[in-house]
């Protein structure tokens, strides 16, 4: 009963909302890694690709967990700013200085999560849904044989001038928004599993930094490259 009601209570919620982000975390450094190939090694992003859309561990398993994180990590996130903004009450709300006792990433998580949710849903239209729909529903022979993957990926980014443009101006813009949820979010995730030290806090926050501008960089890039070189 004690440990249902520490789940239940603000400090559980936090706690298990900052599992979901260090998940969120390894998995974001996994997905640049991947997809740095299809920069620097194609072949190796098509086999890679293949290996794991065939993977029955990743496809059944790990897929499934990644979905439920992410839908676990933005429902919390929405519960939790709901909570805040409830205790503060309006005559708190009042006095309350945001600008003055807190960063612009601190004070709006909920609408740079909200931007990232968005952009989720519109990446996984351009890669998920495709992927699922060429290999499970129509059953494409030629699913996965060959630069599959990396034709796909220049397909997305060549549909049509005007339009690939835009997506290319919605994917540095998203990821922009996910530098800076980032930025707040990485270290936040460690000080709510209680990952505070003298010693190791400063180190904890200072890699938060680099990771939260380098690999959302990264990503940009790799977007920047396939929208220009075909």
């Amino acid at each position: 009963m004690a440990n249902e009601s520490l789940l239940k209570s603000s400090i559980g919620k936090k706690f298990t909302m900052a599992l979901s982000a260090l998940f969120l975390l390894v998995f974001l450094l996994q997905h640049f890694v991947i997809n740095a190939l299809s920069v620097i090694n194609p072949d190796g992003f098509n086999k890679v690709s293949a290996f794991m859309s065939d993977n029955p561990f990743i496809q059944y398993l790990m897929q499934p967990i990644l979905l439920i994180g992410v839908i676990y990590h933005f429902f919390m996130g929405f519960i939790l700013e709901a909570q805040n903004k409830k205790a503060r009450g309006a005559v708190a709300y009042e006095k309350y200085n945001g600008a003055a006792n807190a960063s612009w990433m601190s004070r709006n998580m909920l609408i740079s999560g909200s931007v990232i949710l968005i952009f989720l849903l519109l990446h996984l239209y351009d890669f998920w849904v495709p992927t699922i729909t060429e290999h499970y529903i129509t059953q494409n022979p030629e699913f996965g044989q060959g630069n599959f993957f990396m034709d796909h990926v220049h397909h997305v980014f060549t549909l049509d001038g005007a339009v690939s443009f835009v997506r290319l101006v919605i994917y540095i813009g998203a990821f922009v928004f996910l530098s800076l949820h980032l930025q707040h979010g990485f270290a936040s995730a460690f000080q709510s599993i209680g990952a505070r030290h003298s010693k190791y806090t400063p180190a904890i926050v200072a890699f938060g930094k680099w990771y939260s501008i380098l690999i959302p960089a990264g990503f940009i890039i790799i977007a920047v490259y396939h929208f220009f070189v075909k």
